[in-house]
């Protein structure tokens, strides 16, 4: 087999690296006040060694998903395709602020400038460098509305890998676009549940008719990987590993709030929730702050009615995918076998929380509400009017809990109130237009 590292897509191509882009990730796990519940081996119920997740993940990757270290320095060629797009930029909304008639300060976190369009590349790219530098040549995932998809096809495609998309189906449906998207960077994309695999086939057998879930598609990529011995798998969320690679968003939010002018930590940031890894990378950070310096900004993670994972679930062990093939996790959840309705929101139908958000729920370091579909599109709609760039469903729940916390009647004077916007919805239109149109989908 050829070495990996001859491949010059691993090397240094003449980007300029901005002096503003975060050398180091941040991992959250180092300032837990309690350590994190283990995850354990599905099949014997023991804590999981590393050893148990080669099958899946390259041993770099495994080492950053157990890491009790704070700071993780970010490689040099992930940097070099991070300088494409980072630093994200951070925007007051000061339209939006004069449409309500606030005298809060309200900024927004904007990762829809990167070139899938969302903030699913800052752990695509890493994730697809860590592989290729140890040999995989081939990755598998899933993805719900396909932001996570069309960030994996992007990263294999700019560091010589391929890729192989498992999409839940009624996002496959729904979302033409993003499949497309896909297939310009060179990957296959599959409806999930599929008759590619015996999940799959399973699953297809037991309702011909389902929506999918992404558990459902984890479950196929997963068997795909574990089957292949040139490949492996890349999670678009709830693992410690994403969440640390998209702490770059907080990181610098963090730096940005300050030169911005602002000389305290903001009063409240809101960011939508799925599985958790736009809020985990914007609002770790600060979490961190608070817990090392006695800041007291407060985190609310906004979450779909149709999938309250965090507002309605239980916080006990569970499996990652619908068929149990993953490692039990202790999380927030709603049970691996839940389906939830098929909003246009698809990357935030996960059944559970990322065992990091979780843990810091369960801690009581963070808040969460849950929100109807019918509130998040008006919330998007009123934030596109105001400040002209149209927010990704799943990106309309931070901004309705900004919106409804602003809106309560109490005294914001002052106060500083930070949104994660985790990507565009260029892509989404028809849901707008559905929404629009009257034809609303379920909450």
């Amino acid at each position: 087999m050829a070495n990996p590292e001859d491949n010059p897509k691993l090397h240094a191509l003449g980007f300029a690296v901005s002096s503003k882009v975060p050398t180091h990730w941040y991992n959250l796990v180092a300032d837990f006040p309690e350590p994190m519940p283990p995850y354990l081996n599905p099949r014997t119920h023991e804590p999981v060694q590393p050893a148990d997740l080669e099958p899946l993940f390259p041993k770099s990757l495994i080492a950053m998903e157990m890491s009790q270290e704070r700071y993780i320095e970010i490689p040099q060629r992930v940097r070099e395709l991070y300088s494409t797009y980072r630093p994200s930029p951070l925007f007051r909304a000061h339209n939006l602020e004069r449409e309500i008639g606030t005298n809060a300060r309200i900024y927004y976190k904007y990762e829809g400038n990167s070139p899938a369009g969302s903030h699913k590349p800052n752990s695509a790219l890493a994730q697809a460098y860590f592989n290729a530098i140890e040999g995989t040549t081939r990755l598998t995932t899933e993805t719900g509305a396909g932001q996570w998809g069309a960030s994996l096809s992007m990263a294999c495609a700019l560091l010589g890998l391929t890729a192989e998309v498992w999409q839940v189906r009624a996002s496959y449906d729904s979302k033409p676009y993003r499949r497309m998207q896909m297939e310009v960077y060179g990957a296959q994309c599959h409806p999930s549940p599929s008759q590619l695999t015996e999940a799959g086939r399973v699953l297809l057998e037991q309702d011909p008719q389902t929506s999918g879930s992404l558990g459902m598609a984890i479950s196929e990529a997963v068997e795909s990987a574990v089957g292949d011995p040139h490949a492996h798998y890349a999670l678009g969320s709830v693992l410690n590993l994403v969440l640390i690679q998209q702490s770059v968003i907080g990181e610098e939010a963090l730096v940005q709030l300050q030169e911005a002018g602002e000389t305290s930590a903001p009063n409240v940031v809101f960011g939508c929730a799925g599985g958790g890894s736009n809020l985990g990378g914007l609002a770790a950070p600060f979490i961190g702050q608070n817990l090392r310096e006695g800041t007291s900004t407060r985190v609310v993670a906004c979450e779909p009615a149709s999938c309250p994972s965090m507002t309605q679930g239980e916080y006990r062990y569970d499996y990652g995918d619908t068929a149990g093939l993953t490692p039990m996790m202790k999380m927030y959840t709603l049970g691996h076998d839940f389906v939830p309705d098929p909003i246009h929101a698809g990357g935030l139908r996960y059944h559970g929380m990322a065992p990091m958000i979780s843990h810091a729920y369960h801690l009581g370091l963070m808040d969460a509400k849950a929100f109807a579909q019918e509130d998040t599109f008006a919330a998007g709609v009123e934030f596109a009017r105001a400040e002209g760039i149209i927010p990704a469903p799943e990106s309309t729940h931070a901004i309705a809990g900004a919106l409804t916390y602003l809106r309560d009647g109490e005294n914001h004077d002052d106060e500083v109130v930070l949104i994660g916007l985790s990507g565009n919805g260029v892509l989404d239109l028809p849901a707008y237009h559905q929404v629009l149109g009257g034809q609303e989908r379920p909450a």
